[in-house]
């Protein structure tokens, strides 16, 4: 029996992009395309096997072995700091990481900074490098309602087009870095199935190449 690889990919429109690329460096797999409730779908033929996994497990699944390789947000892998290789950046799923405040904000430095966060570690990191003393405030829902109510001074969250944050009176302060979508590897994987691993990237590779030349 064939080797498989397996491969994490995120669910969502960033996933289903993803697998277009994959598709078109010729590692199809049709059934992934048929409306189903499966989420593990495998092709012999071309020797992949792809699961769906929510955006912020992909790096978990692939540093566990779980999944060979997977595609996960520069963000995800900065927050979380997984051990596995980072192998190729995609170019799409692009934003960026911010600092976001309500219009008429501005930083009092003889006072804590407070943050409201999804992201505390990229937070931490980033208020350390500055020298700055904050108070993070970790949330997992709507951020932007933080500084409104006078929970947060500021936020750190993903920005892709601002439109929420101008519906909130709200608006960029900082940028911190910009994100897009990786190809990662597990480490003991990229070693015994580096093969089809290597085939897999320099596709990705050659469509990214072709898709900047033909812009």
């Amino acid at each position: 029996m064939k080797t498989m690889l397996n491969i994490a990919l995120p669910k969502g429109r960033l996933g289903e992009k993803v697998y277009t690329m994959f598709e078109n460096g010729g590692f199809e797999c049709p059934s992934i395309k048929e409306n189903s409730r499966k989420l593990i779908f495998e092709n012999e033929n071309t020797g992949v096997r792809y699961f769906w996994v929510k955006p912020s497990d992909v790096s978990i699944y692939v540093e566990r072995g779980a999944a060979d390789i997977g595609v996960a947000g520069k963000d995800i892998l900065l927050e979380y700091e997984p051990d596995v290789y980072e192998l190729l950046d995609l170019g799409i799923g692009k934003c960026r990481m911010a600092v976001a405040a309500k219009n008429d904000y501005r930083d009092d430095m003889s006072k804590t900074l407070r943050v409201a966060t999804k992201f505390s570690n990229i937070t931490k990191n980033y208020y350390s490098s500055l020298g700055r003393d904050i108070d993070i405030i970790h949330l997992n829902g709507s951020i932007e309602i933080a500084p409104i109510l006078g929970l947060s001074d500021v936020i750190v969250d993903i920005v892709e087009t601002g439109t929420t944050l101008k519906e909130n009176n709200l608006s960029v302060v900082q940028e911190i870095f910009p994100i897009s979508a990786r190809l990662i590897s597990n480490k003991p994987s990229f070693k015994f199935k580096n093969d089809i691993i290597e085939k897999i990237s320099d596709a990705l590779a050659l469509q990214i190449k072709n898709t900047g030349e033909n812009k």
